[in-house]
């Protein structure tokens, strides 16, 4: 295994892949659900009708759409949806295209929480704040999901699904190392100690990838009102314990022989995971279903779900809805909005057929949630990923975000592949960050 790999899958989609092959209904849409050419915007043709919303989303949340069909149509009497239905990647390229040319975009748009804070800054998706209902509805969403739209006083989308951070390990492997789950996710100092146990006498990798553990580290500890690079006020913050923790620690894992340097949605990292060759994931709850279902459905019973290490709280990725600022159809789009974001049946549903986990708290109150699931040895693993959820802190976006986790990540590569010092690595990380945020607020 090497960072060589070629990918297989859309390594950005991390909760809604396939098999690695998309089906025809991914691909194609329905009767009215007409399937557009993005041909760099979304209101291309001439016989568009005022009777269609434009939606725009990707797999699965298509789908979704198609499902929710029936129920829209007897809020909304009179309109129907014209979905424009792409693959992850395209569909936020093809949004990044709209936006930068100011015309062109759906009236309602699925957004993943990466590219939230970069659209909601650009002026393009209409502030809900003000739009009747809002209040109520948002009081039912797990606060830390609400959080996560909000950008400069005002309220730019909302969630659908979230993505509670959560351990996947192999208890098979743990067993046979003599190794508890206590003892590997005590802390996030004993996660890597337990990974040399496992890794002993030529043993199964602890991670696919030494970047994983930085992701979930950085992600948690985050004080209160702070984001995950800037602080309340709008500063960067790399400098700080979390970061040097993070460097620290992923470099032990490399430095070790840890981890099997293999990126996320690879061939290598799927066939790590069905062979054993791979002990534990961090990721968001929503991947249970992944391994379950198409990933490693051959190791049903050998999985355990749990905390992250040191009982972290993290968020990991979600789906979210936004309308555009200049929609002529707002109102028809705030109520399909309402709709996808404040049903819990829908998000149940969702949850059932998709592992698209419900950002709605009166959702988690379904006996689904209590089930024993044989995949992880008859676990409650949903009960347990719901509390979890509930427990995560809220915390701020900021419009540099993708920019300082490309300045982070160009920096944690010196250290893994080439040997550079951690501290030296954040302090420069640091430095680039403010001279670049520097040159965007002048």
């Amino acid at each position: 295994m090497s960072d060589a790999s070629q990918p297989r899958f859309d390594r950005s989609c991390k909760r809604f892949q396939g098999n690695g092959a998309v089906s025809q209904t991914r691909r194609t849409t329905l009767g009215v659900f007409t399937a557009l050419p993005f041909a760099g915007a979304f209101h291309g043709r001439a016989d568009a009708s005022p009777a269609l919303l434009d939606v725009a989303a990707y797999p699965a949340l298509d789908q979704i759409l198609r499902d929710t069909r029936p129920r829209w149509q007897s809020i909304a009497p009179g309109f129907d949806i014209r979905l424009v239905a792409r693959e992850f990647g395209d569909h936020h390229s093809a949004l990044t295209a709209a936006m930068a040319a100011r015309k062109g975009l759906p009236d309602l748009m699925a957004v993943e929480f990466g590219f939230l804070a970069r659209f909601a800054a650009s002026g393009a998706l209409a502030d809900l704040s003000s739009l009747p209902g809002l209040e109520q509805l948002s009081a039912g969403i797990v606060p830390y999901a609400i959080a996560q739209c909000r950008l400069a006083g005002g309220l730019f989308a909302l969630p659908v699904d979230i993505g509670p951070g959560v351990s996947f390990l192999r208890a098979d492997l743990l067993d046979r190392a003599r190794l508890t789950e206590q003892q590997l996710l005590s802390s996030w100092e004993g996660f890597v100690e337990a990974g040399r146990m496992l890794r002993a006498a030529n043993g199964p990798y602890l991670l696919p990838h030494a970047r994983d553990l930085k992701d979930a580290i950085i992600r948690s500890a985050i004080e209160p009102g702070h984001g995950l690079y800037f602080d309340a006020m709008g500063r960067p913050r790399l400098d700080s314990e979390r970061f040097r923790l993070a460097f620290r620690l992923a470099r032990a894992v490399r430095v070790n022989d840890l981890d099997a340097r293999v990126s996320a949605w690879s061939n290598d990292w799927a066939e790590g995971l069905r062979r054993g060759r791979i002990a534990t994931l961090l990721m968001g709850a929503w991947f249970g279903g992944h391994l379950a279902n198409w990933l490693a459905p051959a190791t049903a019973g050998r999985w355990r779900t749990g905390e992250l290490p040191g009982g972290a709280r993290a968020s990991w990725g979600g789906s979210f809805y936004a309308i555009s600022a200049n929609s002529p159809r707002r109102e028809q789009a705030w109520a399909m909005l309402k709709l996808l974001a404040g049903d819990p049946s829908l998000q149940l549903d969702a949850f059932r057929r998709h592992d698209a986990f419900p950002a709605l708290r009166t959702a988690h109150q379904d006996p689904f949630f209590d089930e024993a699931l044989p995949f992880f040895g008859g676990q409650q693993a949903r009960r347990l990923w719901r509390d979890m959820a509930l427990a995560i802190p809220p915390v701020a976006v900021h419009r540099l975000d993708p920019l300082a986790d490309e300045i982070v990540n160009a920096e944690l590569d010196r250290v893994l592949l080439r040997g550079k010092d951690p501290e030296r690595a954040i302090e420069d990380a640091a430095r680039v960050l403010e001279r670049r945020a520097q040159r965007l607020r002048t």
